[in-house]
């Protein structure tokens, strides 16, 4: 019962069975109840006749009352062997005829007088009734053994507790089978739901729904809608917006760069030709400090831009959208380390490369875009003179890593630098905070997520993921 609806359904189910097996167990025993007074009823019109059925022997003042039993007494004890006897006593309650245990005393009226008696294990229902008989006054008894009445009380548990019982598990059973049997389409449908992903924003299958559901899937199916293109809008905006900034930026970048190049040439020729007056000097130095800035401030811009658009590309797309490929991990190592090795060499970093051959399924330049920000990050902490290193390779999963010497990143703070323009505090390397944010969600395009961990010796840090099995 993991569902409110559930609980509900068999409540409601299985509430009125147990009512109808309550009914079962009263009507029962008013079954019992009519049969016994029909019982009593047989009791009461079988004393005439065993009134009848007295003689007498010898004079009347002594007379010893001798039964001769009428036909319908003697079918009556026949009918119910063991479970039925007859007595014929004296007014002092000693029985003259028949089985002695039906003594005791007569009643005090001439009217029949019905009651209950257990012997050697049987229940009897018995008739007493005072007559006048050719041998006196006597006292003539009857008892059944088989009274439905009585034998319902004792015979409870067996006849009517257990079979109901029975039936009310069997029901049981039988109505949350039903019940659970009609519920999984709905179940499926909850199912389907969990385990999507939080892109994935595609259509349910109306027909695949009970009708009672179909609404619900219709609705939404519609708010899916809604919100695929709401997340479209705002990822085709920002793409377009990063897209429109490149063109501008570079063009922007490319005059400062050829300014500032064009100012160091002049700061060098004056410096090799003669020595300037002072205020001069201090002039051409406020000057190629203002260009150095602005080319500093046009190369982040720049790659504020293209970030952005990488980001935009990576939540945009997802597994689902694009065919997968069958991408060699090792090759595009070597690729992504040929490009990084001029950057590597400017801060006189030893940039390695330890792969071994591995083929997995993905998308190749959303890969190629998170190897080349892990490669940019690690150049850019780690100091003159270190160490970084571009591992790829198959244990018992395929993984790819980029471990380096720098400061490395505390381990309270492994999550955080997962989110976007999230920098640690005290960090001086310049940054926008979205390499490490842009890789994870390229890792997640591939069912993946990155794993932060302290470098070598524990020292740096060493950030990878692991592919699950295709």
């Amino acid at each position: 019962m993991s569902t409110g609806l559930q609980r509900r359904l068999l409540l409601l189910l299985l509430l009125p069975l147990f009512v109808l097996a309550l009914l079962n167990a009263w009507f029962d025993y008013r079954s019992a109840d009519s049969a016994a007074l029909q019982q009593d009823s047989q009791l009461l019109s079988l004393v005439p006749l065993l009134a009848d059925s007295i003689v007498a022997r010898g004079d009347t003042a002594a007379a010893v009352p001798v039964l001769l039993t009428a036909p319908p007494v003697e079918e009556f004890l026949n009918s119910r062997p063991g479970a039925a006897a007859i007595a014929v006593a004296g007014l002092d309650g000693v029985v003259r005829v028949g089985a002695d245990w039906l003594s005791g005393a007569p009643p005090t009226t001439k009217e029949p007088a019905f009651s209950s008696e257990e012997f050697e294990g049987v229940t009897y229902r018995i008739v007493s009734q005072r007559v006048q008989t050719v041998a006196g006054e006597l006292v003539v008894r009857l008892a059944d053994g088989s009274d439905p009445r009585q034998q319902w009380l004792r015979l409870l548990a067996l006849k009517v507790v257990l079979p109901n019982l029975v039936l009310a598990f069997a029901g049981f059973f039988a109505v949350r089978w039903a019940v659970g049997t009609a519920l999984r389409p709905l179940l499926e449908l909850r199912d389907a739901l969990e385990r999507r992903s939080p892109r994935d924003l595609s259509a349910l299958d109306p027909d695949a729904s009970p009708d009672e559901v179909r609404p619900l899937v219709v609705s939404l199916n519609r708010l899916f809608g809604l919100v695929n293109a709401q997340a479209e809008s705002q990822a085709r905006f920002v793409a377009d917006a990063a897209h429109q900034l490149r063109t501008p930026l570079a063009g922007l970048q490319a005059q400062v760069e050829a300014w500032a190049q064009a100012v160091d040439a002049q700061t060098s020729d004056k410096n090799t030709a003669s020595a300037p007056a002072g205020s001069a000097q201090a002039a051409i130095t406020l000057g190629a400090d203002q260009v150095l800035r602005l080319r500093h401030a046009a190369r982040r811009t720049s790659q504020l831009a293209n970030q952005l658009l990488a980001l935009s590309r990576a939540d945009a797309r997802s597994a689902n959208v694009q065919p997968l490929q069958r991408i060699d991990l090792q090759q595009l190592c070597e690729a992504v380390l040929e490009s990084q090795l001029d950057a590597a060499m400017d801060k006189n970093i030893d940039l390695g490369l330890d792969a071994s051959p591995v083929h997995i399924s993905g998308q190749e330049w959303l890969l190629r875009e998170l190897l080349v920000n892990l490669v940019d990050n690690a150049i850019k902490y780690t100091p003159s003179g270190g160490h970084v290193t571009i591992r790829c390779g198959q244990g018992r999963y395929a993984f790819l890593e980029v471990e380096d010497d720098g400061p490395g990143v505390p381990e309270a703070e492994h999550q955080r630098v997962l989110e976007r323009f999230y920098r640690v505090a005290g960090t001086a390397v310049e940054g926008n905070g979205l390499g490490l944010a842009i890789a994870n969600e390229i890792a997640l395009v591939h069912r993946s997520q990155l794993e932060l961990k302290p470098g070598g010796a524990g020292r740096g840090l060493c950030v990878g993921l692991r592919f699950p099995p295709a």
